[in-house]
């Protein structure tokens, strides 16, 4: 019997159409044979972290079931990230697409290629809006309610762009 794990995801882009590609990224996944989209968050527009000298993000969230183990999915993720062209070039630089795990299935893990839940997650508020937006409820690793640590951070640097 196929055992199944529920995963959320962050999406980012901003080079090349951002939204366009996120929205490509989430058809990309939701056609995987071993990946099911369960629900997706609006379209955000944030501006960049820790580098600014670049253009503003387009951001989502998505909660995905999945028979993969983490470091599998993590795999697939990092192969539609470089399908779409994502270059490595230096800590947060410009990209085609960046697709983070969020949460995979409440573990925890420190992993240095799979840091669970995700180490900053509950710092960036274009994480934790689209999360809030889904899936309030959501308790993120020791870090509380997704709801209430989006309406702790910052609102400035976000808006909400359009559905997915």
């Amino acid at each position: 019997m196929t055992q199944y794990r529920y995963a959320l995801i962050a999406l980012g882009s901003n080079l090349q159409q951002p939204a366009e590609q996120v929205r490509r990224a989430l058809a990309e996944l939701s056609a995987h044979p071993q990946i099911e989209l369960l629900q997706t968050s609006s379209l955000y527009l944030s501006a960049p972290v820790g580098y600014d000298d670049q253009p503003d993000f387009v951001n989502a969230v998505c909660c995905v079931r999945t028979p993969l183990a983490g470091q599998d999915l993590l795999a697939e993720l990092n192969r539609i990230e470089a399908e779409f062209g994502r270059e490595r070039t230096f800590r947060n630089a410009p990209r085609t697409l960046d697709l983070d795990i969020i949460d995979y299935n409440g573990e925890t893990s420190s992993d240095p290629h799979l840091t669970l839940p995700h180490p900053r997650a509950h710092e960036r508020s274009f994480v934790m809006q689209p999360l809030a937006e889904i899936l309030p409820d959501f308790i993120l690793g020791s870090h509380g309610r997704a709801a209430e640590l989006a309406a702790a951070l910052p609102a400035d640097g976000i808006r909400l762009l359009a559905p997915a």
